[in-house]
């Protein structure tokens, strides 16, 4: 089965799968719009697209509305996800289980595939070569992410003293449960990429079978901020991956923690007394280098 190719980590942070749909959010539409434009299917009707680790259906939606009524192909691991996606009877999306290493999909049949919040997971050699599998010469990856301040690489800076207050709680967290997973924040996912050719110029030359996908990444971020009550804050927060599945102490610290930061004089409310979040919407894509393309990449001259 497709689902034991799912982090145990994953499985459990996923359990609460509506309670992930209700309180993530949708991405921008300027972001999905660039991404489907450099995916080379935006105004194309009826294009194939594979959503993969599609999760509760977050980007489905956007791309199920779509006027091009694109053909998509939803697939995870995570079986409550799946039903989630699957009771919203999204037109032209077909949902199927299966995993990055192991697509229920025939060769080249996909005109792109999109990954939206879960790349991380899966960046791996074997992954990577099935994407490139199923897509059709030239197809495109698209990868996307919504990331909170609090939840953004250690290097960026927050916008705010409580945002960054809670950040730092949430690498501490982290760090005392031994979490070891991948996560955006990271930034290990982008090593997969590096990791398809050697480092010398020799190396370049006879292994570049192992190049599936074209470098550097194409990328683009966009800042979003969004209002929410204290409590609703507090649940989007709970969906994160390593503070999900956490418990006794360790969540009653957390959450005293993210309870004293939302309370803090810098935080930013709207009128109702909501507060201010603010974040990054984070994209990247690539291009498939096709079997027959490989040879001119790395051959050289001879006389």
């Amino acid at each position: 089965m497709a689902t034991t190719d799912l982090h145990a980590s994953a499985q459990a942070a996923f359990a609460k799968s509506a309670d992930y749909d209700q309180h993530r959010p949708t991405y921008p539409p300027s972001i999905v719009d660039t991404l489907l434009d450099r995916l080379r299917v935006a105004g194309k009707t009826n294009a194939r697209i594979l959503d993969l680790g599609a999760g509760t259906g977050k980007l489905t939606e956007s791309l199920a509305v779509r006027p091009e009524q694109f053909a998509i192909t939803a697939i995870d691991p995570h079986a409550d996800m799946r039903r989630v996606l699957a009771d919203k009877h999204l037109p032209r999306v077909t949902v199927l289980d299966g995993s990055a290493q192991r697509l229920p999909l025939d060769d080249g049949s996909v005109d792109a595939v999109v990954v939206a919040q879960a790349f991380h997971w899966f960046a791996t050699m074997p992954a990577l070569r099935e994407i490139h599998r199923v897509l059709q010469p030239h197809g495109v990856l698209g990868m996307v992410w919504n990331l909170e301040d609090y939840n953004a690489p250690r290097a960026r800076q927050p916008t705010t003293a409580w945002e960054a207050k809670v950040k730092d709680a949430l690498w501490q967290v982290a760090e005392a449960s031994a979490d070891q997973e991948p996560r955006f924040r990271h930034m290990q996912w982008r090593n997969v990429f590096d990791e398809q050719i050697k480092s010398t110029p020799l190396s370049l030359i006879t292994a570049g079978d192992d190049q599936l996908f074209s470098l550097p990444l194409g990328e683009q971020e966009e800042p979003f901020e969004m209002t929410m009550s204290k409590a609703a804050a507090w649940e989007r927060f709970s969906t994160l991956g390593h503070i999900a599945p956490l418990d006794g102490d360790t969540r009653k610290h957390i959450h005293q923690v993210f309870h004293d930061a939302i309370n803090g004089d810098d935080v930013a409310t709207a009128a109702n007394g909501d507060i201010v979040i603010h974040g990054y919407t984070y994209a990247a894509w690539t291009s498939k280098i096709p079997e027959e393309g490989r040879q001119s990449l790395f051959s050289v001259e001879r006389s």
